[in-house]
């Protein structure tokens, strides 16, 4: 598959290698075999030679499922290619789904581990970063215009404390995929003992599902596929903030560029945020796939396989993918380059209009409307705007203005520490 082989790391690889996957189904067809030896079902010593001689090889199963269009008979014959008779006892009232189903939970529950220690190292970065910026002021913008300031650690706070939200879907999230089922063709243990189930699960580190049909309920995968795509939102989230902020007319912050690094084959002098820009556009992959989870959900009585297909593809690729972009945004935040001396050039733009709200106030503290006080400011703040010109220089000689309150008063309102006093009150709130 491509996203295998262009974007896995090792141990996100492991996990959804052929190999990983049919390991897995041999486990909850041993463990299964164990629990029917128990119940006297397999005599023990056909479960000895099961467990001795037990073995697959996927270059085998791949040209069995050539003939049997089937990948679990495939490999229940490969298995009793080499089991020998005993062979018989495998599979005891079992149904394809009760072993895909259970393994493919198995993988989903690993890979949430993997995305887990992923979360957490991006946390940390973020939270060393945030207080390491937690005093660099900067322009907050709203509508993608000057608003008032804020600190750059502010922001980077901001996404450390969604990604502890995230941390805690993917928590609900793993829980809910790590369930077992095995009874059988529609779910009622036909053939099969529910005690069978339970000791598989248990063993296994599952739950046994409270109520299945063939199939464990995809909403529970749905649940799984839009939290991956939750967390791809907010580092895309994370990523497009960092494109906007390193844009030439900008130019307050960017992602590292390695040394050797060529930004246009064209244009020497390009420096393009391609790792943002990368984890943007595969947030909508990831987007795609939970799409697609939720459209698996609705399948036919107690099951048919619409679901199969697309699942090969989303739930391997997601984690695959979503694994990759930690790590290209861990990459990005550790590195991130930061330019204080532009933040300020940027704020100092048109001489102070950033602080038209608070002479605003200090003109409605004086006793004027807040509409008389609204258009006065207003009107000075749209004369710099329009003129290139300073909005300080503007409101502390306005008349009108100045018969309300003395130019010194006027200019101490122009105060960024004073914008952003009580940011240290958001990080203790927010770190302890």
């Amino acid at each position: 598959m491509f996203v295998i082989d262009r974007y896995a790391l090792p141990a996100m690889k492991a996990v959804w290698e052929p190999e990983n996957k049919f390991r897995k189904w041999l486990d909850i067809e041993l463990a299964a075999c164990e629990a029917n030896q128990r119940l006297g079902l397999i005599p023990a010593a056909d479960l000895k030679k099961i467990k001795a001689r037990a073995k697959f090889d996927v270059k085998r199963l791949d040209e069995i499922e050539q003939e049997t269009n089937h990948d679990v008979i495939a490999f229940l014959t490969n298995l009793a290619e080499n089991i020998g008779p005993s062979a018989r006892f495998v599979h005891l009232g079992l149904t394809s789904s009760d072993i895909g189903d259970t393994a493919a939970c198995l993988l989903l529950k690993q890979s949430a581990e993997i995305l887990t220690k992923d979360l957490d190292a991006l946390l940390s970065v973020l939270r060393r970063q945030a207080v390491r910026y937690r005093d660099v002021i900067m322009i907050g913008r709203t509508h993608g215009i000057h608003a008032e300031p804020l600190t750059f650690g502010l922001k980077l706070l901001l996404w450390y404390e969604e990604l502890r939200r995230q941390k805690r879907r993917l928590a609900q999230a793993k829980q809910s995929v790590s369930v077992g089922k095995l009874s059988g063709a529609v779910g009622t243990y036909s053939n099969i003992d529910p005690a069978v189930e339970k000791y598989v699960c248990r063993k296994l580190g599952l739950t046994p599902c409270p109520v299945a049909t063939q199939v464990v309920q995809r909403d529970r995968h749905a649940e799984f596929m839009t939290t991956l795509a939750l967390i791809g939102a907010s580092l895309e989230k994370m990523a497009v903030e960092i494109r906007l902020l390193q844009k030439t007319d900008t130019a307050e912050a960017a992602e590292p560029f390695g040394k050797g690094q060529k930004g246009s084959s064209a244009m020497p002098h390009k420096r393009n945020p391609i790792i943002c820009e990368r984890v943007t556009g595969l947030a909508r992959v990831l987007r795609g796939y939970a799409v697609t989870a939720l459209e698996n959900v609705a399948l036919w009585h107690e099951r048919d396989i619409s679901h199969s297909g697309a699942e090969r593809v989303i739930f391997g690729d997601g984690c695959i993918l979503l694994d990759y972009m930690f790590s290209l945004m861990h990459k990005v935040i550790s590195g991130l380059e930061i330019y204080p001396e532009r933040m300020r050039k940027n704020m100092d733009a048109l001489g102070g209009i950033i602080f038209s709200q608070r002479v605003l106030l200090a003109l409605v503290q004086k006793g004027l409307t807040r509409e008389r006080a609204y258009l006065l400011v207003q009107r000075n703040a749209l004369k710099a705007r329009d003129t290139d010109g300073s909005f300080r220089e503007n409101i502390t000689s306005d008349p009108e203005v100045l018969e309300l309150i003395a130019k010194a008063e006027l200019l101490a309102l122009f105060d960024y520490q004073y914008t952003v006093r009580h940011v240290r009150k958001i990080f203790k709130k927010v770190l302890g």
